[in-house]
């Protein structure tokens, strides 16, 4: 496994060593052992799937403490580009966002440590994706920020015109008025 380290503090991609052969293609994408030795000590509890079609865009989503999640991003099947902001307060990177294509055919992960808001957008023609979390899912600490804020200004890759995005993710707050009361 090797890292790729980002200008973001605990933000990582991770990069498995893929053995191919004629019947196809073994890799680790977790081992805790060989993740502590890496200096990522995350007591992943939960994984989560998603299967999505293109364009579907999902975020930008994070849990408020004491329920926030660091999150190992892996795409199983297809394409997307994964997105997060960081939202710590006080971070010399608040504000600025991080994105990254993953896909079934370059394996790459992205490690995303709490204190971020995270989504990402279907590229190809569907996505499989799982991530791994740290913390178990709460409902009343579940929050985020609008995928389309013009203060974060994120590239999507895509069109507006070609983004589905759900009711819930529209009605996410602003980062202006995350930018009051911080959770982090």
């Amino acid at each position: 496994m090797e890292i790729i380290r980002t200008k973001f503090e605990g933000m990582q991609v991770l990069q498995p060593h893929v053995l191919y052969d004629s019947r196809g293609f073994f890799f680790e994408s977790y081992n805790k052992a060989t993740f502590h030795r890496l200096g990522i000590d995350a007591d992943f509890v939960q994984d989560n799937q998603s299967l999505s079609s293109r364009g579907v865009l999902r975020g930008l989503h994070f849990q408020r403490p004491p329920f926030a999640q660091t999150k190992l991003v892996q795409v199983l099947r297809g394409e997307i580009l994964d997105v997060a902001v960081d939202l710590r307060h006080g971070s010399v990177t608040f504000g600025q966002s991080y994105s990254v294509r993953l896909s079934d055919k370059n394996k790459l992960q992205l490690l995303i440590p709490k204190g971020f808001a995270h989504g990402f957008v279907v590229l190809s023609e569907d996505a499989h994706v799982l991530y791994k979390c740290d913390q178990f899912y709460s409902q009343p600490h579940d929050s985020g920020i609008r995928y389309d804020d013009p203060d974060l200004a994120i590239n999507w890759e895509l069109p507006e015109t070609q983004r589905i995005t759900s009711a819930k993710d529209q009605r996410l707050q602003s980062f202006r008025d995350y930018r009051q009361q911080p959770d982090f």
